[in-house]
């Protein structure tokens, strides 16, 4: 077994061992346990009670989180010339068609969104090997397949994630930084958690939100209770 350095230490003595927390305490905490020298992110996994192999079982969707994720978004606009000014106006970091489907084919996926318009996703599709398990493949249900490009772009960079559920039935975000306030940090998580509520499918049965946790980075876990984020 490692050996517990002494700021772990510290922070599992802030936490009580098998207590579930208010989101407000766990706001607070999760700021109190982190010792990192970088703005650590802060995480929120969901267990949920859903059976992912069962595709009227899962759980997909989006969310604009009202604070933002604190993180840079680097954005891919895949568009026709005629939409370049409008994703260039809305802040896309890269902007082009043919030139940069040759970059991704060649191995380039440096960005963290992709987004395009229904007209080219028959060029975009035959990226679907490189892009899909990178996570970057564009999709309409995620709002990033859409003629309204523009709009697409700005929702991105001010904050609009998309997310899943795993196979294991865990649904992992971060959902903002450790620098953030509790207030925001709060916000942040319980309109994700809102957004989770409202895609319960109608086949899940028994319990749907399991357990809640949040973190930072390389902090340890607090749970949190559901009852405190639900409205």
């Amino acid at each position: 077994m490692g050996r517990i350095t002494k700021n772990k230490k510290v922070s599992l003595a802030k936490l009580e061992k098998g207590k579930t927390y208010s989101i407000d305490e766990a706001s607070k905490l999760v700021k109190e346990i982190t010792f990192t020298k970088f703005d650590a992110s802060v995480d929120i996994d969901v267990r949920l009670g859903v059976d992912p192999r069962k595709a009227n079982q899962m759980v997909r969707g989006v969310v604009s989180l009202p604070h933002g994720t604190g993180k840079e978004v680097r954005v891919l606009a895949l568009v026709t010339p005629d939409k370049e000014q409008e994703v260039k106006d809305a802040g896309a970091d890269y902007v082009g068609l043919d030139d940069y489907i040759e970059k991704i084919k060649d191995g380039w996926t440096d960005v963290d969104v992709i987004i395009t318009m229904p007209p080219v996703m028959g060029k975009v599709g035959a990226l679907g090997r490189i892009l899909g398990p990178r996570g970057l493949m564009p999709n309409p249900k995620s709002g990033t397949v859409t003629m309204e490009v523009g709009k697409a772009v700005s929702e991105v960079k001010q904050g609009k994630i998309d997310f899943k559920v795993d196979k294991f039935g865990i649904v992992h975000t971060s959902i903002g930084k450790v620098s953030f306030t509790p207030e925001k940090i709060k916000e942040n998580a319980v309109e994700f958690m809102n957004t989770i509520v409202k895609l319960k499918p109608v086949a899940a049965k028994g319990t749907y939100v399991k357990s809640i946790y949040l973190s930072s980075t390389m902090s340890p876990g607090v749970q949190v209770e559901p009852k405190s984020m639900i409205d």
